[in-house]
């Protein structure tokens, strides 16, 4: 019989660099704008751009970068932005940002890129503010600081920017540019996955699960997993589906366990490979198919899942070589079909 992997586990930080595209600026110009008109709207931005007005300076910067009424011109987009940043428009201080940290109309330049971000989040701007904190965490453009982090991720998170709490919270449970602090850390955690924060949510199932920062509660690690993978996080699809299988906070259900397991598997989550090619190897939740065990646990191993060599071994032992020949077969069509998918 096969080994199922019932364990947890955890997700990597997740940092994002946002930039800003709401519209600003006068009725005359938004509204034909809002209804799809942009030729109007870029008529009007002009003529306000041309007088100084920095929200049309950075309305026309938004139509050159998204390619609304205009060809899709970085290099206008840069023009534009800059101008209505060299005003002290934040929106358009936080986009330069972006264009230098991506190189887009210019060569990539973090320094330059956290120059206009610290001008914007000096401001109080929550964006610039949590996109100066991943500058520090990765040090782009500034010496790695997670401290410095920590102070900005903070700032951006007291304004309720969900991506922001979530980043705070896991500085607290790792211990990184702060001291580690799992009550801290749940707490930003709780603010975030309120918000629908997917990877809040998941984490939170780690806490309660393992009484992290909060009294173990498997039923309550089931409620946040589950909300998580909803979403498609596929570490909480896998979670929910160990959870489901060793019946941990909810009844034990095979059926549902191999549910959850086959959508964290379709996004090539390794542990869920393996377990689902268990599922099929004992017939648990699915009529018993030793193909179908060993296609899922073959994928496991390509993903670098430790347990699946040796599932795959006995599943191997259980086949023809005909069934193997079979198994091979859907391995390689499932590669090819799945090309690029990551798992989270």
């Amino acid at each position: 019989m096969m080994i199922t992997i019932c364990r947890q586990i955890l997700i990597a930080v997740v940092f994002l660099v946002s930039g800003q595209v709401v519209l600003a600026g006068t009725q005359e110009a938004n509204d034909p704008y809002g209804n799809g008109d942009y030729s109007v709207a870029r008529k009007e931005f002009e003529r306000l751009a041309a007088t100084g007005d920095a929200s049309a300076q950075f309305n026309l910067g938004v139509m050159y970068a998204k390619g609304k009424g205009v060809p899709q011109d970085y290099n206008q987009a840069l023009l534009w932005y800059r101008k209505a940043a060299e005003q002290g428009d934040v929106s358009a201080q936080v986009n330069l940002g972006v264009m230098f940290s991506k190189g887009q109309g210019v060569p990539q330049d973090y320094k330059e890129a956290v120059s206009w971000y610290r001008k914007a989040a000096e401001q109080g701007d929550a964006v610039a503010q949590f996109n100066l904190g991943v500058m520090y965490v990765n040090g782009q453009g500034v010496p790695q600081d997670y401290k410095a982090a920590v102070l900005w991720y903070r700032k951006a998170a007291e304004q309720g920017d969900a991506v922001a709490q979530f980043n705070l919270g896991a500085k607290y449970a790792g211990g990184q540019g702060v001291l580690q602090d799992y009550k801290e850390a749940f707490s930003w955690y709780s603010r975030a996955a309120e918000q629908g924060n997917a990877s809040a949510q998941y984490r939170l199932g780690v806490m309660f699960a393992n009484g992290e920062g909060v009294a173990q509660d498997y039923r309550q690690a089931v409620v946040w997993y589950r909300k998580a993978a909803e979403q498609g996080n596929a570490s909480a699809q896998f979670n929910l589906a160990v959870k489901c299988a060793n019946g941990q906070g909810v009844q034990q259900d095979y059926n549902e366990a191999v549910s959850w397991y086959s959508r964290a598997a379709e996004q090539s989550q390794p542990n869920a490979q393996n377990n689902l090619g268990v599922m099929y190897y004992n017939g648990q939740g699915v009529p018993r198919d030793p193909v179908q065990a060993y296609k899922w646990v073959s994928l496991a191993v390509l993903a670098g899942d430790g347990e699946a060599a040796s599932n795959k071994k006995v599943a191997e032992a259980s086949l023809t070589p005909n069934q193997i020949e079979e198994a091979q077969s859907l391995v390689q069509d499932w590669l090819e079909k799945h090309k690029g998918t990551s798992k989270n």
